[in-house]
């Protein structure tokens, strides 16, 4: 069932709470919510059956995390993180998926209590242009062309992604929502702004990069990217395709990761 926090902020945070253990609140990307992410939610129950305390929450501006107050940016995403971490006894591990690794990473950076990182396909390869890319979609975002925002959000992605989500009834809702995504590209920005050992170098927790077996070439780049830079932080390749993971074996291993964290 729905429970609601509100941050430090103000916003109105909508999560779900499974289980008794280690915290581990999930931290989506640009894009899902609950309501249309059946895998996240499965994950968390299962690994709550397993041990931990998980929460799935609404990312501000998605969901039932609505908000009229604009921009969402990352500062307000962290509040929420603390204000979820404040209910699982004031700390806890956090497991990203795609942006919400870069989210996830700057978190910990900024020092928030962040026990572990699971982070899963962590965009964040250095290329040094994610400040142009993410300036554009900002520049349509703030314009109120919406569609024009998600498309250039995901112009780099397979074109079939965003061909799907156009045919979808729920389209131009998912496009609304684009205003979260500020908070996606201030920490893709933040990632890429300079060498990842000094952006990283607060960085000092059990970190694990997983990826899928069948994924982009990127990921393996990004993936070296942090294992040179956070020590002691490992690669793993799980079942999983097309950015997203397989539930049963994702769920054992967070168990076993954030209770040995």
């Amino acid at each position: 069932m729905t429970e609601y926090v509100t941050t430090a902020l103000g916003d109105r945070v909508a999560f779900d709470r499974y289980g008794d253990g280690p915290g581990l609140v999930f931290v989506a990307g640009a894009g899902p919510f609950r309501a249309i992410d059946p895998v996240t939610t499965a994950t968390a129950e299962l690994a709550a059956e397993q041990g931990l305390a998980t929460i799935v929450y609404d990312r501000i501006g998605r969901g039932e995390s609505e908000t009229t107050n604009t921009p969402i940016g990352l500062d307000r995403e962290f509040a929420a993180l603390r204000a979820l971490m404040d209910l699982l006894g004031g700390k806890a591990a956090l497991c990203g998926h795609s942006s919400g690794c870069s989210i996830s990473l700057a978190a910990a950076a900024n020092g928030l209590p962040v026990t572990a990182l699971a982070l899963w396909e962590a965009p964040i390869a250095p290329v040094g242009t994610v400040a142009e890319w993410i300036g554009e979609v900002e520049r349509r975002m703030d314009a109120g062309d919406f569609d024009g925002a998600l498309t250039h959000y995901m112009k780099d992605m397979p074109p079939e992604w965003l061909a799907e989500a156009k045919k979808d009834p729920m389209y131009d809702m998912f496009a609304a929502q684009v205003v979260s995504y500020r908070a996606d590209g201030e920490s893709l920005v933040w990632a890429d702004s300079g060498p990842q050992a000094e952006l990283f170098a607060n960085v000092r927790v059990p970190t694990e990069f997983l990826l899928g077996e069948k994924t982009f070439d990127e990921m393996h780049a990004a993936a070296a990217s942090v294992l040179a830079t956070i020590p002691g932080s490992v690669k793993k390749e799980m079942p999983g395709a097309d950015h997203t993971w397989d539930v049963a074996p994702m769920a054992a291993e967070l168990a076993r990761f954030v209770t040995s964290a």
